[in-house]
């Protein structure tokens, strides 16, 4: 005998004591009944949020759907500041950009459910701050300057997706709205193309460089290691002068973490610097007793001196990076095994580390078969069309 079959499309009914809120009622994929306030006191828009939920459910969204309902965009971006941008995690200088990027983000969507951030206020709010004006805060007051840099806005939309895809990741949102959204500018032009040393300007830099940073800048040319996450913080035990190797135990990435050879010139510098640092553990040990790590934290006062007595347009230490990529490409290493002496785990990373120098281009284009697209017959030696 046959029982009467269930009601799968679920019904929109008043709770008792005359509630003014409508309520729905249907089941999920397992057969159990859920049962959830609509939230309005209109019948048609009951039904819509009925049909809104058994639309997920049929796609099998429902359980994300639901675990999101009162999670709001505030309580969603503490967790993250807290869980996923501190350190280790990401860097501390991250994790401040991060913060100042949520401080702006939270007065639209703060008080928002997760599941109510959409597309339209996400451009909104981008269209608002492109229009907003820089604020100075100086003694006399806070002085307004000119129109936010679109990189700066891109800036607080790029941590919004990162903070939705977390969301996605951890199924407390079905999808991440910033997908739908294009970044109305241009940020190309904002973005500064980073420099590479030439050998002459290298040869004046290190002439005006104190010893310390001289034997920094030839180890980050000959081997593309981080300035500051990776070198600074050395220690000589991690160094093998005899195999040429060194550890890096530590990164910003976990491909980072690896051996890497070094050139002979690197090995040099490497020896250099462990003969001038004697008693030390460290590879650039601090010169203050007070300061509160034991290895120097920032060689940006001695680098800007240096370029400013070298004549050399100033470039951020961290770019001699970009032109030890650049060597190797032009030097003829495919580009795989420059991503892996980069140590990173993207190929598509290397773009940004090796640029195409125009003098390398030239010197492509004079290699140009001009006789390719014919064939030359064996017997008569007459060329025939492709």
């Amino acid at each position: 005998m046959k029982g009467r079959p269930r009601n799968t499309s679920g019904t929109v009914y008043r709770r008792p004591k005359k509630s003014k809120f409508w309520w729905v009622r249907y089941r999920d994929r397992n057969g159990q009944i859920v049962k959830e306030s609509a939230r309005t006191s209109d019948r048609e828009e009951a039904e819509r949020f009925l049909r809104d939920r058994l639309n997920a459910r049929d796609d099998g969204m429902l359980q994300t759907v639901l675990a999101s309902k009162g999670l709001t965009f505030d309580e969603w971006a503490n967790w993250f500041l807290e869980k996923r941008s501190k350190p280790p995690f990401r860097e501390e200088k991250t994790h401040r950009e991060n913060l100042k990027a949520v401080k702006f983000l939270r007065p639209l969507f703060g008080r928002l459910r997760l599941c109510d951030v959409s597309a339209e206020l996400i451009e909104q709010y981008i269209e608002q701050r492109l229009s907003c004006r820089r604020k100075v805060r100086t003694k006399f007051g806070v002085k307004h300057l000119g129109k936010l840099k679109p990189a700066t806005v891109h800036q607080e939309f790029r941590v919004l997706r990162r903070v939705l895809n977390l969301a996605v990741k951890h199924k407390r949102l079905g999808a991440n709205p910033c997908s739908s959204v294009e970044f109305p500018v241009s940020v190309k032009d904002s973005t500064r193309k980073p420099h590479y040393m030439t050998a002459s300007e290298q040869r004046r830099i290190e002439f005006c460089a104190p010893t310390h940073l001289r034997h920094a800048i030839v180890i980050l040319v000959e081997t593309g290691l981080r300035p500051y996450r990776e070198l600074m913080c050395m220690r000589k035990e991690q160094v093998d002068l005899e195999n040429r190797m060194v550890h890096i135990p530590s990164s910003k990435t976990p491909t980072g973490v690896a051996d890497m050879p070094m050139t002979t010139l690197a090995r040099d510098a490497f020896k250099a610097q462990v003969e001038a640092t004697p008693g030390s553990d460290y590879l650039f040990p601090s010169p203050s007793m007070n300061a509160t790590k034991p290895h120097i934290l920032s060689l940006r006062t001695a680098w800007a001196a240096t370029l400013r007595r070298a004549g050399v347009k100033y470039f951020s230490l961290y770019e001699l990076r970009h032109t030890f990529a650049t060597r190797l490409s032009a030097g003829g290493v495919a580009d795989h095994f420059v991503t892996q002496l980069l140590r990173q785990s993207d190929s598509s990373v290397f773009k940004r580390y090796s640029q195409a120098k125009l003098a390398m281009m030239r010197e492509a284009l004079t290699r140009l078969d001009r006789q390719a697209n014919e064939h030359v017959t064996k017997d008569s030696g007459t060329p025939l069309p492709n």
